[in-house]
């Protein structure tokens, strides 16, 4: 492991010519980023994610309810044995072949078994109500985080003026704020890596969950 640790944080990759992780050591007159501040996104990816569950329970879902949106899901599929096993280990949208075939096998009509498999299909989609709370802790968070990123670079003279990006580079301090708010961003789209399995499932899944792990590597290469 300390073999792998060494390698990832190569000084040759990360750093400057003749600059050492020895040299951004913490002083009494000035904090710089630490590799070891990535392992607080971890515990505080977990309580934002309890921090969601509480917000879509008690805030998100009292707004839709008093907006009238409901969490009445679509009408539910008639139970059926056949249907249902081709449905979860066959397929979901069966060609004319296998709708002839069922239709043979369970004296229905082709109409009646094309209804079921849409009846069946919409059971799986997440009501209305659920996509509204899902939707509101993202929105919550992200106004969040873009109100005190503008508010935060209000006060930078980097800004203004990019080149204050590069003077005493990599020497430059962390300030407590700039500090809170990547920590805060990282933690975030960790506990999207782990909840995007139990959230709503959507079509680019696999796009957001590359989306969300180049978001947390950039966190990291980020001073």
């Amino acid at each position: 492991m300390a073999g792998i640790l060494a390698w990832f944080w190569n000084e040759r990759f990360w750093l400057p010519h003749n600059v050492t992780w020895a040299d951004l050591k913490n002083t009494e007159e000035a904090t710089f980023p630490q590799a070891e501040d990535l392992y607080l996104a971890f515990p505080l990816a977990f309580c934002i994610f309890m921090v969601r569950l509480i917000f879509e329970r008690f805030v998100a879902k009292p707004c839709a309810i008093a907006l009238n949106i409901q969490a009445n899901g679509p009408q539910i599929a008639q139970p059926n044995a056949i249907l249902e096993k081709v449905f979860t280990a066959i397929t979901k949208h069966p060609d004319e072949k296998r709708l002839e075939g069922l239709s043979k096998q369970l004296d229905w009509d082709v109409r009646s078994i094309q209804h079921w498999f849409r009846q069946r299909r919409n059971q799986e989609k997440p009501s209305t109500l659920k996509r509204f709370c899902e939707s509101m802790w993202r929105f919550s968070f992200y106004l969040y985080v873009f109100t005190y990123g503008v508010r935060f670079l209000k006060k930078t003279p980097w800004l203004w003026n990019t080149r204050h990006c590069w003077y005493n580079y990599p020497y430059q301090p962390l300030t407590p704020d700039l500090h809170y708010y990547y920590i805060l961003e990282l933690s975030f789209y960790w506990s999207l890596m782990f909840s995007q399995f139990t959230d709503i499932k959507r079509k680019v899944r696999v796009g957001m969950f590359s989306h969300h792990g180049t978001e947390e590597t950039k966190s990291d290469w980020e001073p």
